[in-house]
């Protein structure tokens, strides 16, 4: 595995910068420490540092020889989640409720590293715009990435391409996965609320019974996927939550419906909001009720476009070997903002094998770990990019 030698070399220290990280873990737009880590850090490395972009965002800018020559984004979320961590390693989170559970420290740690190097060396000719993200996790038009491409940051640092790497505990350690096209989906939410009648769950009949209602419209939204998409489209709808009713001789006035939808294509997007509306609708008035629909929507899909997905598996090869490398990984239908950037720009989204074995606790669970060893194999893959992609001239 041609990790360089530079970044083996100083494999120690980044664990122990991500293993602080860590430790201390902060939520989307609370990220003050890590920012000011990451901060100091590029500083001492002589890289242009501007801060509180979309708040707590940190953006490095390195320049080689030839800063005219081309421009190349690198992307890296920094948030935490609001859970608790079940880990008891020495270095789990020292802040209750609040853990690094999808290696967003990784993440930030191997473009921390990457920019050590490419800091150092200078091996390139053109613009590497280092973009530590806040917010990855906070969901909807409201999340870091969104803010970051609203407030201009393409403007004030013009890129022609935008990359971005997420760790995943499922692939084997050390393979690398790149997908052309939808590869992430969009990320709606909904919530339903149900206005009926009580009254005593012995006389029905002087009720609008919300729960009657509520159980009709679960099911009368799961047909929208199976009955009105397209079989080979991908979407889901799943209900996630359903609340109604306190006492067992009460028929309630209200109940609750909520969750997510999970589509790719904006068109089949379009239709799943439409007939949820026209479904609340139709049962409100068959009811006599009132029925009230949120939808509220998310991050759009990522998709990836196709040169520069063809050229990241390239690069993948000549860091980990053709053979760790898959360059047509299935799609996933969870979310990711990085998805406005691609919005933005053209590039790619890959996958980092981090797998310690079958039983390697999978991101978002109490018991995950962002897996160290792989700390060189991401710092190499965005170094061998930006020397590839932006390769130094004499």
């Amino acid at each position: 595995m041609p990790i360089y030698n530079s970044i083996a070399a100083f494999h120690d220290e980044m664990t122990a910068w991500r293993r602080d990280l860590h430790a201390n873990p902060e939520l989307g737009f609370e990220e003050t420490r890590t920012a000011a880590f990451i901060a100091d850090k590029l500083r001492a490395w002589g890289v242009e540092v501007h801060e509180e972009m979309a708040g707590t965002g940190v953006i490095g800018v390195l320049r080689g020889p030839g800063a005219g020559k081309g421009a190349i984004g690198l992307r890296a979320d920094i948030d935490a989640l609001p859970m608790t961590e079940e880990t008891g390693l020495p270095h789990a989170s020292t802040i209750p409720g609040k853990m690094h559970g999808c290696g967003h420290d990784g993440h930030t740690v191997m473009l921390l590293g990457a920019a050590r190097h490419l800091a150092e060396t200078r091996n390139f000719d053109g613009t590497v715009v280092l973009i530590f993200q806040p917010a990855e996790e906070v969901g909807g038009q409201d999340s870091g990435g969104a803010r970051m491409v609203r407030e201009g940051m393409f403007n004030r640092f013009p890129v022609d391409t935008v990359w971005g790497l997420h760790n995943s505990p499922n692939m084997p350690f050390g393979t690398i996965g790149v997908r052309t096209g939808p590869a992430m989906a969009a990320s709606d939410s909904f919530d339903v609320t149900i206005e009926g009648k009580g009254g005593h769950a012995a006389r029905p009949h002087t009720t609008i019974d919300p729960v009657a209602v509520g159980t009709q419209l679960y099911q009368a939204f799961q047909t929208i996927v199976s009955r009105n998409a397209d079989p080979v489209e991908s979407a889901v709808l799943s209900v996630t939550i359903f609340q109604s009713g306190e006492a067992y001789n009460v028929i309630p006035a209200r109940s609750r419906l909520a969750g997510t939808v999970r589509t790719y294509r904006p068109a089949v997007r379009d239709m799943i909001e439409r007939r949820m509306g026209e479904i609340c609708a139709g049962l409100a008035a068959a009811h006599g009720c009132t029925i009230r629909l949120a939808y509220d929507r998310g991050y759009p899909a990522l998709i990836t476009t196709a040169a520069e997905s063809a050229f990241a598996a390239d690069v993948a090869r000549a860091v980990v070997g053709d053979d760790k490398v898959d360059s047509d990984i299935p799609p996933v239908m969870g979310g990711e903002d990085f998805a406005y950037m691609l919005e933005a720009r053209p590039g790619s989204f890959v996958r980092l094998g981090t797998g310690r074995g079958p039983d390697t606790p999978l991101v978002h669970h109490p018991r995950y770990d962002f897996n160290d060893e792989a700390l060189p194999i991401g710092a190499s893959f965005w170094v061998k990019l930006v020397e590839t992609a932006l390769p130094r001239r004499a």
